[in-house]
């Protein structure tokens, strides 16, 4: 596991958890947080109550290894592949789990391919959580097919999307303008009705226009994925328009809704509170006026 965070955190425990690979298959991983001393001790003891090896080095946790996941920010997974390449070993498969355009997994899979990995671009398509391991992927490259074969293997739920490195990537990243659009949008509209006091307003007559759609449930929903998530959000909007710019496209909607998720994930909040008036109030108090 290259980044040892949320996603590789969810994928380990839930092979743990079902025997997926046994309770004692050799897992090892390499973190930059190692490097950190203030976040150290933390990892290492997520990595002992998961039983993976957390290396020192990246060649360490490379050597012998079949398979690697690429878990880290969108912002550093081209960086990522590049240290990766210096230390993989031959017919590794590299596994590219990260939130970025067509373009940079290109970037990616050459350093990789020209190393004597075998890259593949996978898109994660749900929230980790709660299916951990069975989390939705999309897989493309021209190892797509034995990469299948090795999710399956780790009762990983994976579809192959293409033959082309990128075609995972780019449904994920279009998706995502929608996505990640509507919890930008749901900051836009509901911080300013709650500041307006007609939040109980616009929510009824939202409700009213869409009634199959739980508003207040939902707009909760985004604000809590902003206020936990955004930094990871933004960095994947990031990757969202340069995709878009990619395709001779304008990149207005999710350069700002990269704004907005880099912004709510700056103040540093919890999401202990669970209605939106809770968390509206939390984000306008350190927003300010």
């Amino acid at each position: 596991m290259l980044g040892f965070g949320e996603a590789a955190r969810a994928f380990v425990s839930g092979w743990r958890a079902s025997d997926a690979i046994g309770a004692t298959a050799p897992i090892s991983t390499y973190d930059i947080k190692h490097e950190d001393q203030s976040q150290r001790a933390e990892l290492l003891d997520a990595c002992r109550s998961l039983g993976v090896d957390c290396a020192g080095n990246l060649r360490q946790a490379l050597a012998g290894r079949a398979a690697v996941f690429s878990l880290v920010t969108a912002d550093r997974a081209l960086e990522a592949a590049q240290s990766a390449a210096a230390a993989i070993e031959r017919d590794c498969f590299y596994l590219d789990c990260n939130s970025c355009s067509p373009s940079t997994k290109n970037a990616a899979a050459e350093l990789i391919n020209s190393a004597g990995g075998r890259y593949v671009d996978i898109a994660v398509m749900a929230p980790v959580h709660p299916r951990r391991h069975r989390t939705p992927m999309l897989i493309s490259g021209s190892d797509g097919m034995h990469a299948h074969a090795l999710l399956g293997e780790l009762d990983m739920s994976a579809e192959v999307a293409g033959d082309a490195i990128g075609q995972a990537s780019a449904i994920k990243m279009l998706r995502s303008v929608m996505v990640k659009g509507l919890e930008a949008l749901t900051a836009e509209c509901m911080l300013a009705a709650r500041r307006a006091g007609v939040e109980q307003a616009v929510l009824a007559s939202l409700q009213a226009s869409d009634p199959g759609f739980d508003w207040a449930a939902r707009s909760a929903y985004n604000l809590e994925r902003m206020m936990v998530h955004g930094a990871r959000r933004a960095a994947e909007m990031d990757e969202v328009a340069a995709t878009l710019r990619d395709l001779g496209l304008p990149d207005r909607m999710a350069s700002a809704t990269a704004q907005w998720q880099r912004q709510i994930a700056g103040l540093a909040l919890s999401a202990e509170e669970p209605l939106l008036a809770g968390r509206a109030d939390r984000i306008l108090e350190r927003l300010g006026s």
